[in-house]
């Protein structure tokens, strides 16, 4: 079993830099795949990006792909979203989820994921 816990969100104004982190803990993640979903008000949650928590390979959606960073630091056992050149569109709530499905797979519908943390309000302000 893996717990996922969101650090961080916040407040940027658009164009802005800004990080959270998902702590996780479970003596299983290394078999899993890590990555952060989004929702915004009246609308389904989605993909932004994920990582394979043994070998670091990344995916992204396009609406986040050359703005966003996903990493992971296997000893503190943290996942990272850098996020940078902020959109309104942006503002949701951000989940960090892990699963054992392959990158793609986890991509594809959220329903199919197994944990998930409590999510983290981000917003980006005009």
């Amino acid at each position: 079993q893996v717990q996922p816990v969101e650090l961080g969100g916040g407040l940027v104004h658009v164009g802005g830099p800004l990080r959270s982190s998902c702590a996780a803990s479970g003596r299983t993640l290394i078999s899993h795949r890590m990555g952060w979903f989004r929702q915004a008000p009246g609308k389904e949650r989605e993909f932004a990006a994920a990582i394979s928590w043994s070998i670091g390979i990344t995916y992204y959606a396009d609406s986040v792909k050359g703005r966003f960073t996903i990493s992971r630091d296997t000893v503190k056992n943290t996942m990272y979203l850098q996020m940078n050149s902020m959109k309104p569109g942006d503002t949701a709530i951000y989940y960090c989820a892990a699963d054992p499905s392959p990158l793609r797979q986890m991509s594809t519908d959220w329903r199919i994921v197994d944990y998930w943390g409590q999510g983290t309000q981000v917003t980006v302000s005009s």
